[in-house]
C-alpha cells in the first residue's frame, strides 16, 4: 500500500507530491505533460509562453516557498507592468488610473467611464483593506471574507449601464478571470482592479527560464512516481485507505493508498470521488470555470522597440485583450537590447467562446493582423506562432461562490482537496493548497504509525 495517492499534475498536485518527496507517493496525470495550466517552453534565451506567467512575489508566500525549496529562480517584472491600445493610442507609461483619460474617446463615453470608475475606484478602496490578513486570524477566515464581499450581484449590475467605450474599456481587466461582467462577482470584479492598479503589490514575478522551469524541475525529480498518461476513473475510500482506479496505455489498474490528495478541476474531482460527503460532491460540481485561447509569438528584430520595457498592454476592442511581453523579463535584465522578442496574447470568455469554433489558421490570422496594428512591425519579424485552446481555463468567482467555501474546505476524510478553485489568489491559492493537502496527509500518516508502531527487533 502507497502513502498517497496524487492526483493531478497541475501546480497544486505538484506542490503537494514535492512536500510529500520522502514518503511513498505517486502521482497520476492524465495527460501526456505535466504543469496543466501551466505551460512553457524555451526558445534559446527567451521563452514561448501559453499559461499562468506570472506569480506571487511576497517572500512569504506559498509560492516563493516551493521556489526556493526547489531551487528555481524568479524574479521581479521590470519595467512598466501595463500600458494600453485603444482607439489608435498606445500608452506605455504612467498611472494605469489615468488611461482612460489620455486616449481619443466621445465625451458621452469619458462621463460613462467615469462615473462608473468612481464606483469601482471606492470598491477597490474598500477591497484593499479588506484582503489584508488581520492579528490573529488564519487564512481560511480571511478567504471567506475576501469571497463574501459584494458576493450577491454581478459586476455588471454593480456598476450599471455602460456606453461601449466605457465597457470596451472594463472588459480586459474583468474578464482576465475567464468569465464576462454579467457573469463574475462584483467582488471578485473589483477584486481584479485592485490587482491591476496596484501593480506589484502580487502577482509581480516571473520565473526565470519560463513558467514549467518549475513544474518540469518537480517532475524531474521526483522521476518515476510521476505516471503520465494515468486517467484516474474512481476515487473511493475503504476503511483505513483509499482506492483509485485508473487507465494507463489502455489497461486498468488500481492502486491502495493511506491518502488521496485530489488535484484535478473541481468538476473532474466531483466525478470521480464517487464517495465523498454529498454536499461537497454538489458544492464542487457548481464552482465555475470559464474558456481562454492564448498563442504564443517569437521574433526576430534586431533592434530596440518602444515597447521593450513594458510587460503588458490591454487591448480593448481586438480579438485578445491583452499582449504579454514575455521576453521584458529577458530584455530588462540585460546590459544591452539582445534581438528577437517573445509575446503571447489572451482572449477569455467571450472571445474564446468564438475562437474555440475556428481552425488554428483562422485565429492565428487574426491574432497577427491585430498583434501588427497594436505593436507595428511585428508581422513582418515573425518567425513562430501556436495557439492552445483551454475550454476550462481559469476559475471565477460568481454571485452565490462565498457559500460553498465552508464546505469546500471541510476535511473530515482521507481525500483531500487542493488547487486554485478553493481561493482568490490563482497560483498561489493551487501551491497553497497543494502543499497543505500534503501536510494533512502526513499528519494522518503519522498519527496511524503512532497508532499502530512496527513491532521491535529485540
Amino acid at each position: 500500500m502507497r502513502d498517497v495517492v496524487v492526483v493531478g499534475g497541475g501546480i497544486a498536485g505538484l506542490a503537494a507530491a514535492w512536500k510529500l518527496r520522502d514518503r511513498d507517493v505517486v502521482l497520476l496525470e492524465a495527460d501526456d505533460r505535466v504543469g496543466g495550466r501551466v505551460r512553457s517552453e524555451r526558445r534559446g534565451r527567451y521563452w514561448v509562453n501559453w499559461g499562468g506567467h506570472v506569480y506571487d512575489g511576497n517572500p512569504a508566500s506559498s509560492t516563493q516557498w516551493l521556489l526556493a525549496d526547489t531551487g528555481v529562480a524568479s524574479r521581479a517584472v521590470p519595467g512598466n507592468l501595463a500600458g494600453l491600445s485603444m482607439n489608435g493610442k498606445l500608452l506605455l507609461s504612467g498611472r494605469v488610473e489615468t488611461f482612460p483619460f489620455r486616449v481619443p474617446m466621445a465625451w458621452r463615453d469619458r462621463a460613462s467611464l467615469i462615473r462608473a470608475g468612481a464606483k469601482v475606484r471606492l470598491g477597490v478602496a474598500r477591497y484593499g483593506r479588506l484582503v489584508k490578513r488581520r492579528p490573529g486570524e488564519d487564512e481560511a477566515t480571511r478567504q471567506q471574507r475576501v469571497y463574501d464581499f459584494k458576493n450577491d450581484t454581478t459586476f455588471a449590475d454593480y456598476v450599471g449601464e455602460l456606453t461601449e467605450d466605457a465597457e470596451a474599456l472594463f472588459k480586459p481587466t474583468v474578464t482576465r478571470s475567464s468569465a464576462e461582467m454579467h457573469e463574475i462577482s462584483a467582488g471578485a470584479g473589483i477584486g481584479y482592479f485592485n490587482l491591476v492598479w496596484n501593480l506589484g503589490a502580487g502577482l509581480s514575478h516571473s520565473i526565470v527560464g519560463g513558467p514549467s522551469t518549475l513544474t518540469e524541475r518537480i517532475a524531474a525529480a521526483l522521476g518515476a512516481r510521476v505516471q503520465l498518461g494515468a486517467a484516474v476513473q474512481e476515487v473511493v475510500h475503504r476503511r483505513n485507505s483509499v482506492l483509485v482506479r485508473y487507465t494507463q496505455g489502455g489497461i486498468d489498474s488500481e492502486v491502495e493508498a493511506r491518502c488521496v490528495v485530489l488535484a484535478t478541476p473541481a468538476g473532474v474531482s466531483s466525478r470521480i470521488a464517487v464517495d465523498l460527503d454529498a454536499d461537497v460532491r454538489a458544492a464542487l460540481a457548481q464552482v465555475r470555470y470559464g474558456p481562454f485561447v492564448s498563442a504564443a509569438f517569437l521574433t526576430d528584430e534586431a533592434g530596440p522597440c518602444p515597447w521593450d520595457d513594458t510587460y503588458a498592454i490591454a487591448t480593448p476592442k481586438r480579438s485578445f485583450n491583452v499582449v504579454l511581453n514575455m521576453s521584458n523579463n529577458v530584455h530588462g535584465y540585460s546590459p544591452e537590447r539582445l534581438p528577437g522578442s517573445s509575446f503571447m496574447v489572451f482572449s477569455p470568455a467571450g472571445l474564446a467562446r468564438q475562437l474555440l469554433e475556428q481552425d488554428d489558421e483562422t485565429i492565428l490570422k487574426s491574432y497577427v493582423d491585430d498583434l501588427d496594428q497594436v505593436l507595428p512591425g511585428t508581422a513582418s519579424s515573425l518567425v513562430e506562432a501556436q495557439v492552445a485552446r483551454w475550454p476550462e481555463g481559469s476559475v471565477y468567482s460568481f454571485p452565490g461562490r462565498a457559500r460553498l467555501q465552508p464546505v469546500l474546505t471541510r476535511r473530515d476524510t482521507r481525500v483531500l482537496l487542493a488547487g486554485d478553485y478553493l481561493g482568490t489568489q490563482y497560483t498561489e491559492t493551487a501551491v497553497y493548497t497543494g502543499l497543505a493537502a500534503a501536510g494533512a496527509a502526513e499528519d494522518t500518516l503519522d498519527a496511524g504509525r503512532a497508532a499502530h508502531p512496527a513491532p521491535s527487533r529485540s
